[in-house]
């Protein structure tokens, strides 16, 4: 063999040798499209970053057929180093603790300085145990926030600088924009469930349910049958039918946000992470608000909470692994990370330095309104209504809370009759799932 031939044989060799000794991380995820991509493009810079570990990210469908499948894939000995889990599968992936290894005992046994009181309080909340010990990482947090099209705004004689702060504002204005005829309904909402219910309840520090939200046990019960809940209920069905709201159906609220896009409603209801989808379709000038509250509520505002997910590590992999799973996360952790994450997708900084470093930037003002969701949300320290919920299949029970309240809008119940059932149906699941993690 000749003496380049040796040469390349030998570089060849070098080469697998490293190849088989990086260590593959798998990450499952539900995020596809333009989120997907920044997904793949975050674990190629850390992969850039080093030599020992490879980041491989997997879409695996939406939010719950992903958990899903990992719970499946775990019990098949097949499972991924790192899940996404949405927030309301907290309390399902903390009854499974044989099969979770929680973040801060990673990052503490692979030798990580990991600070809980560097992330925002209201994020730290709601993934922690009742000893305030973070379970999983924060990935993809957000709130819901009000856009508005500021030109229905002007069009209708309103400012455009000053959006209703109260419901009651809100019918006044919604007539305003639809009397003029500078739009044909005043507002519409996503996921009806998580704005105007979970987030609702919060904003005006009512409980969704004992226990805390269930953050105090798994013998939690459902209390969010109230008489403000069933008042909004009812008056989003009374606006309805003058004209002033638009359902925008059930779970997600599909039929929402292009009725804002097309200008049919000026005012839309939605996640913070919506905001690049938003300034893409939306042909007009948009504004930014928080969600209203009922004036005569005492304690209103409150605070949101969040929606989004975090990145759960399972166990069942070799030591090693783990040692590069924390080396991740610990690259999450940076302020040029997530600031950039933040940044890029409109999903909440989680944390201090994240958001200190988007300031010196100048990225809130050059672009107005996007810490609206960071404002609202630390309006005033959380409380054991407003720093989120931990109810066992709350999947289904938000699936239930959606068809009730799709009842009241087809008039086939009252607010309160929707609440009471969606109680009694939740209750029970919520019974199910104690007796199952007894």
């Amino acid at each position: 063999m000749n003496k380049s031939r040796l040469l390349g044989a030998l570089m060849l060799s070098v080469a697998c040798g490293q190849a088989m000794a990086t260590t593959t991380l798998h990450w499952w995820h539900a995020m596809g499209g333009e989120l997907g991509e920044k997904v793949e493009q975050i674990a190629a810079d850390f992969n850039a970053t080093q030599n020992e570990y490879r980041v491989v990210p997997s879409f695996r469908g939406t939010y719950a057929e992903t958990m899903t499948g990992a719970i499946a894939a775990f019990r098949a000995r097949q499972q991924p180093h790192i899940v996404q889990v949405f927030e309301v599968g907290t309390g399902t992936m903390m009854a499974a603790e044989s099969a979770i290894y929680p973040i801060y005992q990673l990052m503490n046994e692979q030798g990580y300085r990991f600070e809980q009181q560097a992330f925002l309080p209201a994020v730290v909340g709601y993934y922690t145990d009742p000893q305030g010990n973070m379970l999983s990482f924060p990935f993809n947090s957000s709130t819901p926030i009000m856009y508005y099209n500021r030109d229905a705004f002007v069009r209708a004689g309103l400012d455009p600088d000053q959006p209703p702060r109260t419901w009651e504002e809100m019918a006044v204005v919604s007539r305003q924009l639809r009397d003029t005829g500078a739009s044909r309904c005043g507002f519409t909402t996503s996921w009806p469930s998580w704005l105007m219910l979970e987030n609702f309840s919060a904003w005006h520090n009512l409980p969704l349910g004992t226990r805390a939200n269930g953050f105090g046990g798994f013998d939690t019960e459902l209390v969010f049958n109230n008489p403000t809940v069933a008042r909004h209920w009812d008056n989003l069905k009374t606006w309805q039918d003058q004209g002033l709201f638009r359902w925008g159906g059930p779970g997600p609220g599909a039929d929402a946000a292009p009725m804002f896009y097309s200008g049919e409603c000026a005012m839309f209801f939605g996640s913070s992470a919506s905001r690049a989808g938003v300034l893409a379709n939306a042909q007009f000038d948009v504004g930014f608000g928080f969600q209203p509250y009922y004036s005569d509520v005492e304690g209103a505002p409150q605070n949101s909470i969040i929606g989004g997910a975090t990145l759960w590590v399972l166990r069942g992999h070799r030591q090693a692994d783990y040692a590069g799973v924390a080396a991740f996360f610990n690259y999450l952790s940076q302020p040029e990370v997530q600031a950039a994450w933040h940044q890029d997708t409109g999903y909440l900084p989680i944390t201090q330095a994240a958001y200190s470093l988007s300031q010196e930037q100048g990225y809130y003002a050059a672009n107005p309104g996007s810490d609206t969701s960071i404002r609202q949300m630390t309006l005033n320290p959380p409380t054991e209504n407003s720093m989120g919920l931990r109810f066992g299949q709350f999947v289904q029970i938000r699936d239930i809370i959606s068809e009730e309240m799709e009842a009241v809008m087809t008039g086939r119940k009252t607010g309160q009759q929707a609440a009471d059932t969606a109680v009694q149906r939740g209750n029970r699941l919520l019974r199910e799932f104690e007796a199952t993690h007894r």
